[in-house]
């Protein structure tokens, strides 16, 4: 019967990244014991620490892990000030349309930083937010992300009216997420060109 149990997990952990799923439970339930956060503009922090297993081959956190806490980091962000649980009541899913990192300075083994997120703004498609990865070390702004998430079956407008009861209007943009969402845009329409679909649509 132990062997059974055995070969179960090893499967298990051979066919799924179980301690991806572990960790979402785990922020899900810490994030539900936390105090709502009511500002849905208000930068929220997590702490983190650079362990065995997100080493790359130069002794450093590898590119990949920064990327993946990010999002474990949004999930936190989300279910504290509410959108997540909005989101859920009207039926709209929230997915990642785009992403950019931007490495400044390696984070070392054993290493304590923070990750904090912020929701930028918003357009009647997407969030938008910026997190920062800052060693606690000396505050050094390690590394910085932009992120577009995408909101499917509903609207940013809708979600934030959920919430907070009433409309919210949304912050001005600054300078380098207008470039970025250019960016974007332009690279869409370059793929979409590529792929024949723009003369489909005309």
């Amino acid at each position: 019967m132990l062997l059974l149990v055995l070969g179960a997990l090893l499967l298990l952990f051979c066919t799924l990244d179980v301690w991806y799923f572990l960790r979402g439970a785990q922020v899900f339930v810490q994030a539900w014991f936390q105090p709502r956060i009511w500002d849905i503009l208000a930068e929220q922090s997590v702490d983190g620490m650079v362990l065995p297993h997100d080493l790359d081959y130069m002794g450093h956190m590898n590119n990949s892990r920064y990327l993946r806490e990010c999002d474990f980091a949004r999930f936190h962000h989300y279910m504290r000030n509410g959108l997540f649980m909005a989101s859920r009541k009207l039926g709209a899913k929230m997915v990642v349309g785009a992403s950019t990192i931007r490495y400044r300075r390696s984070l070392a083994f054993r290493e304590a930083f923070e990750i904090r997120t912020r929701v930028v703004g918003w357009d009647e498609k997407a969030f938008y937010l910026e997190q920062r990865f800052v060693s606690k070390k000396d505050g050094f702004i390690s590394a910085v992300m932009l992120c577009r998430q995408n909101v499917v079956h509903s609207s940013p407008e809708k979600i934030i009216e959920f919430v907070c009861k009433r409309k919210i209007e949304c912050p001005a943009f600054p300078e380098d997420l207008k470039h970025w969402i250019s960016f974007i845009s332009a690279s869409s329409q370059a793929l979409r060109a590529e792929s024949g679909l723009q003369k489909k649509n005309n």
